[in-house]
């Protein structure tokens, strides 16, 4: 198991702080660095900029959203960084929510499997210098009846292939994520609940004719060091909150989905309730611990450790860490305290 380190959402006035964490990885040996966009910060700017103060790691998109980019827009990206950087891009993939889609882009959230098949195929077809021509149901290049013809990359990634990652949580597109795609980045992953979401994505590998090996299970968990973790734990809740009370609407919330898989039902029913009326701080309240526990890294090294070996054993190859970052040096010391403990878990590749 590798390390990597998520910066999140770039513009929430600790950029320069994000920076200088992200060199600190690079120099610990952390594998990669994802960033994230929403509609804030686009995720290829600030790669771009923090590939160029990194030497080894690699930057990695979690996730460039597939209803912002044409396929073709996504393609060129992915070969631009990947030049630029040397050969250091992962391209992570999502459909975000019918939120983000529809209200900020402007397309209809419907579909989203078959639109993320489509998508990836023809990404991967423009990264392989094929000339496109693409008959689907949601997307047709050329256009027919037109001026349009089949065109060809002009740039040339460093790599024949860069590694197609994608973000799903519900049962049909983890499937899909083991048949397409090379790696998994996973929210809220917990030891004790993944088999179930890894057997999914082992059905979807065996579909596509292929085994888990080489297939990379990237969750990216938040990590709180301190004496008394439940008091660490506190400072988790109000992230949980956001995600199992107010991503996406009441009907459609993919975080409240999976925690109530989890086994949580009532508890992310009573979160949901309390963040859509506004109360923000009676949301956190109801966010059970042991989900928190399950799926953060909280505590001293020691523990953080023996959750470290859980992970591992329980088939995580790259664990991605979020710190909260309170000041630079907290953040610092967050991200040596996972190097040491990866150490002392004897898990690290």
């Amino acid at each position: 198991m590798r390390l990597g380190l998520n910066l999140g959402y770039w513009g929430a006035g600790n950029d320069a702080a994000n920076l200088e964490l992200a060199k600190e990885a690079d120099r610990l040996g952390y594998a990669v660095a994802w960033a994230a966009e929403a509609y804030g910060s686009d995720v290829p700017t600030v790669l771009t900029w923090v590939a160029a103060h990194t030497e080894r790691m690699d930057v990695g998109s979690a996730i460039l959203q597939i209803p912002a980019r044409a396929p073709a827009m996504t393609a060129m990206t992915a070969a631009t960084l990947d030049t630029l950087s040397g050969g250091r891009f992962r391209l992570g993939l999502g459909v975000s929510g019918p939120q983000v889609s529809e209200g900020w882009y402007g397309v209809k959230f419907d579909k989203p499997l078959a639109r993320t098949r489509e998508y990836v195929d023809i990404v991967r077809a423009a990264l392989r210098r094929e000339r496109v021509s693409y008959a689907g149901k949601h997307f047709t290049l050329p256009l027919p009846d037109g001026p349009g013809k089949p065109l060809k990359l002009i740039v040339h990634p460093v790599r024949p292939e860069i590694p197609v990652y994608l973000a799903s949580i519900g049962p049909k597109n983890l499937e899909l994520t083991g048949e397409i795609a090379d790696g998994w980045l996973a929210i809220f992953y917990s030891p004790e609940f993944a088999g179930e979401q890894l057997e999914l994505i082992r059905a979807g590998r065996e579909k596509a004719g292929k085994t888990m090996a080489g297939f990379d299970v990237v969750p990216t968990m938040p990590l709180i060091a301190g004496d008394d973790w439940e008091s660490a734990a506190d400072l988790v809740r109000p992230y949980a909150a956001l995600y199992v009370g107010g991503m996406g609407s009441r009907e459609q919330n993919f975080y409240n989905n999976l925690a109530c898989r989890m086994g949580y039902e009532a508890e992310a029913a009573q979160c949901q309730d309390l963040y859509l009326a506004k109360d923000y701080a009676g949301a956190a309240a109801k966010v059970p611990l042991g989900f928190i526990d399950s799926t953060s890294l909280l505590g001293s090294r020691e523990r953080i450790a023996d959750r470290m070996v859980a992970l591992a054993e329980s088939g995580v190859t790259t664990l991605t860490i979020s710190v909260a970052l309170q000041d630079l040096e907290r953040g610092t010391a967050a991200l040596r305290l996972a190097v040491e403990a990866l150490d002392k878990a004897g898990v690290g590749d």
